[in-house]
């Protein structure tokens, strides 16, 4: 099971479009901006090559994929060359695949730039399916995303194979005997060397920073003085990691569904746990159930599907406790996903556990002929070259009763994560918690949802204040769902389509219930 820090529209909205990029000749001739580079206004980044700083870039008709089909005529794709390692710009590179479609309107402000999560989600795929989200804002902006370093058409990592994927899905992610412990970090060393064999040199140069350095080189391109940049779950930490390095070229930025960057491993852990039972307490209430009660319910569900997994509508494949609780989670990103919860419920007490299985492949991005995505494997790659700290067997274990205090349903699993994710990884992580603070840049908006499950919503004003005085500005919805732009609140949109589109920021604790 991937870690929790994802969008849903990454496991939903992705898998109705994956889309290619093509640097090859123009697909529809919208005048002088299909060879787009920097234009006079636009700041150079500090340090970056000639040859990379005035590249042009080949916008083409995007191709489509074995799996779907390419976006309609107003998207363009393109590939950005960016340095394979920052420290060394004029040496080796590697390929940026990048999406846009221009501004429909006269009056145009520049390019606005989307990160919708993961770490490891596929900008290019996803940013044709959430133009309809943001199509006030298209107007004015040309809508750009892309595939960051090591992910999808972006030297895109597979750390193992769909066979190997699947017989990972058995290994017990809350162990309860040495024998299971053991099994547990094993096979997370194994992830960490098919990650190493698979990514070669990049493994070491896909961190947020290098991320957040491609982007300042993206805006130059692309011919814009500012960053405007809309972020979503992890986006937002690399858009604050992105204002942190460079404050002087902080536009209009929207950060929504803020991960805590005060958090180390364990606070971040710890409050996923908390936010992930928050959900599932008010999506218990929302059905007449009582939340401490029905979680107990729930917790013993788990544990006797630790013991023997249910039978499924398909012949090999049983429903674990690891996959139950996977089931559990998807349905609790948005709220319109609670009555499928309520249904894969009652079946899996019923002794069928076909829907939570179900419910879990949409999370694993696992289709019916047994393919997976590669979400999960760019995320880890990023995540583990981020995160310095190693929690080891011992220290975990130490702290599981405070994890499942805080959640009797998923606080054990949360826990044995911090222990598993990068355990024996390759490559030794950079900071115990990312720097925001961007003294000197203009306001950033930052979007906190109170029934937000996988980012709580405490880490919205925790990121506020890292940005620093004057930089950060919070506006909270009273909602329930992992984000809150265009998810039904006209307060939320109305105000972050003002900032964006006219600069009016919104009182610093303005409330939309």
């Amino acid at each position: 099971m991937a870690r929790l820090v994802r969008w849903t529209a990454l496991t939903a909205a992705a898998a109705l479009l994956t889309a290619g990029c093509s640097g090859g000749s123009s697909g529809d001739d919208r005048g002088d901006g299909d060879r787009s580079s920097a234009g006079p206004s636009a700041a150079a980044p500090s340090g970056v090559p000639e040859a990379l700083a005035s590249q042009a870039l080949d916008w083409g008709r995007c191709k489509g994929t074995a799996d779907s089909p390419a976006p309609g005529d107003d998207w363009q794709c393109a590939t950005l060359k960016a340095p394979l390692d920052w420290s060394d710009p004029d040496g080796e590179t590697i390929g940026l695949a990048l999406i846009r479609a221009k501004a429909t309107g006269d009056d145009r402000i520049g390019s606005l730039l989307f990160n919708f999560g993961g770490p490891g989600g596929s900008g290019v795929s996803m940013m044709p399916s959430y133009a309809d989200t943001v199509s006030s804002l298209h107007k004015r902006y040309d809508l750009v995303s892309w595939d960051p370093r090591g992910v999808a058409a972006s030297e895109g990592v597979r750390c193992r194979s769909d066979e190997a994927m699947a017989d990972a899905e058995s290994v017990d992610s809350t162990p309860d005997t040495p024998a299971e412990e053991q099994a547990y970090l094993k096979d997370a060393a194994d992830f960490g060397k098919g990650c190493q064999q698979a990514a070669g040199k990049l493994m070491a140069h896909v961190s947020t920073t290098d991320t957040a350095r491609d982007m300042d080189l993206m805006r130059h391109v692309l011919g814009d003085e500012r960053m405007h940049y809309f972020g979503i779950s992890y986006g937002t930490e690399l858009g604050g990691v992105y204002a942190h390095l460079f404050p002087e070229h902080v536009g209009r930025v929207i950060l929504d569904a803020v991960v805590d960057p005060t958090a180390d491993t364990m606070g971040h852990a710890e409050n996923q746990a908390r936010g992930f039972q928050r959900a599932l307490d008010d999506y218990l209430e929302s059905t007449g159930q009582e939340p401490g009660q029905e979680s107990r319910k729930i917790a013993d569900l788990l544990e006797q599907l630790d013991a023997e997994p249910l039978p499924t509508s398909s012949p090999d494949r049983k429903l674990t406790q690891t996959l139950a609780l996977t089931g559990i989670v998807l349905p609790l990103y948005s709220e319109s996903g609670w009555p499928s919860l309520t249904s894969a419920l009652e079946a899996a007490e019923q002794g069928d556990g076909s829907e939570l299985l179900a419910l879990a492949d949409g999370y694993n991005e696992r289709d019916d002929s047994g393919r997976y995505g590669t979400t999960t494997h760019s995320q880890r790659l990023i995540s583990c070259l981020d995160d310095k700290q190693r929690p080891t067997l011992e220290e975990t274990k130490k702290l599981l009763p405070k994890f499942e205090e805080v959640s009797p349903v998923f606080g054990a699993y949360l826990g044995w994560d911090t222990a598993g994710w990068c355990h024996d990884w390759p490559v030794a992580g950079q900071h115990e918690t990312p720097e925001v603070s961007a003294s000197g840049a203009d306001p950033i908006l930052v979007v906190g949802n109170t029934g937000d499950p996988a980012t709580p919503y405490e880490g919205a004003r925790r990121m506020a204040d890292e940005l620093g005085k004057d930089v950060g500005v919070v506006l909270t919805w009273k909602g329930e769902g992992h984000g809150a732009y265009g998810s039904g609140s006209d307060c939320v949109d109305s105000a972050v389509d003002t900032y964006l589109l006219k600069g009016t920021v919104p009182e610093d604790g303005k409330v939309c219930s």
